[in-house]
């Protein structure tokens, strides 16, 4: 069998496939057109975020038995034409889940401590004590909104605090030791800081808008590690200002590209993002709360882990 991989991982996902005997060529560069010339060469393709994987790329791929996308999601492969077309799909959420939640911990603490704040005061010669008292976790209540294996793996870090966590999720029956399934009614009564675990789909394109943040009966503090586009970014802007929203933390945005990469080359932007950035009570990070040097090898274990247990020349010889 062969397999074309198609974005850099680490390499001991192409060790594994080999040692498998699997024969695996690697093209990091081709386009997406030249690369559709030759797939119907291939078994089995492995994917980041570089091009969406369409019904004009599969229809292609004819021999193609699987896709692996080493991370999260599969938001940019056209799931439901793949499963017609009998192709599996493997992807990896179990590989990052961990460093998404130490990272949304930590984006909380930072927000409630104002560290991002004092750390620029006090480089500049400003020290202010009282204007930067910070705000304790403990005591408060954390709604999760998606608790699937990112939110499950927030949930845990929570632990060693003494707060209440509220989690919502379309699926029932998805509490655990960690939190309390809820109804969207309660979420919005009781909240105090709100973190988002949800993929990209129809349901949740800016499902944070004016009209859902308002429904919050309390002003709060909003975590974003999910997807940019859960959240508008016009409504965010002016619920901050409003103090409806107290600060947020933020590791995806709006208007990152599909591709995940650079989204600050040849982009004009609206006066919305122009205004968030300029905000102190925002933090922001590109897209690396998934993104650490233990994930990086965790995705790649889970998405060989997987494809070996469905495809595995050597049970065959």
């Amino acid at each position: 069998m062969k397999i074309l991989l198609v974005d850099r991982n680490h390499p001991l996902l192409k060790e594994g496939l080999e040692s498998a005997g699997f024969e695996v060529n690697e093209n990091y560069s081709a386009s997406k057109e030249d690369i559709e010339k030759n797939i119907s060469d291939y078994d089995g393709l492995i994917i980041r975020s570089r091009f969406p994987i369409d019904k004009s790329f599969l229809d292609k791929a004819v021999n193609l038995k699987f896709i692996g996308r080493v991370g999260a999601g599969l938001e940019n492969i056209d799931t439901d034409y793949a499963q017609k077309k009998g192709i599996k799909l493997y992807n990896a959420p179990e590989g990052n889940r961990n460093a998404v939640g130490e990272h949304t911990l930590a984006l909380i603490l930072n927000l409630l401590n104002r560290i991002n704040i004092s750390d620029k005061e006090v480089r500049k010669g400003i020290w202010k004590r009282e204007e930067n008292r910070g705000i304790e976790l403990d005591g408060k209540t954390v709604g999760i909104i998606g608790y699937g294996n990112m939110g499950k793996a927030f949930a845990k870090k929570l632990r060693g605090f003494d707060v209440e966590v509220l989690a919502y999720d379309i699926k029932e029956n998805m509490a655990d030791e960690n939190a309390r399934q809820v109804s969207l009614s309660e979420l919005f009564e009781k909240t105090d800081i709100l973190s988002l675990h949800v993929p990209h789909t129809e349901q949740t394109y800016k499902m944070i808008n004016k009209d859902f943040i308002n429904r919050f009966k309390k002003d709060f503090w909003l975590i974003n590690t999910a997807r940019g586009t859960v959240v508008d970014t016009q409504s965010l802007v002016e619920a901050l200002k409003s103090g409806k929203i107290k600060g947020a933390g933020l590791d995806v945005l709006e208007y990152e590209k599909s591709s995940f990469e650079n989204m600050f080359e040849n982009q004009e932007f609206p006066d919305a993002f122009k205004e968030l950035i300029e905000m102190d009570q925002v933090i922001l990070t590109p897209h690396i709360a998934g993104w650490t040097h233990e994930s990086k090898i965790k995705l790649a274990e889970t998405i060989l882990n997987k494809i070996l247990n469905d495809f595995n020349p050597l049970n065959n010889e």
